[in-house]
């Protein structure tokens, strides 16, 4: 299992949009609103990091309102 945290900025305005289509997308297990340089931070889980990989690239940055994103790979400690 591969567990990652994705900070997401979003274009002015998209915020309603963006929610909808991100609470549908399996993987991503929770959703947090920031304030600060990112809007919203994902909690995901996949298979391993290819599977993050397609995660991201194919369904989080391809949702219209997503102006950038950042990955960080989490590990415990």
């Amino acid at each position: 299992m591969t567990t990652a945290l994705i900070l997401v900025k979003l274009k002015a305005g998209k915020d309603k949009h963006v929610l909808e289509k991100f609470r549908v997308i399996e993987g991503i297990s929770h959703i947090t609103a920031v304030f600060g340089r990112w809007d919203l931070v994902l909690d995901v889980e996949t298979k391993d990091l290819s599977e993050l990989s397609w995660l991201v690239i194919s369904r989080i940055r391809k949702v219209v309102g997503v102006e950038s994103t950042e990955t960080l790979i989490t590990t415990s400690i």
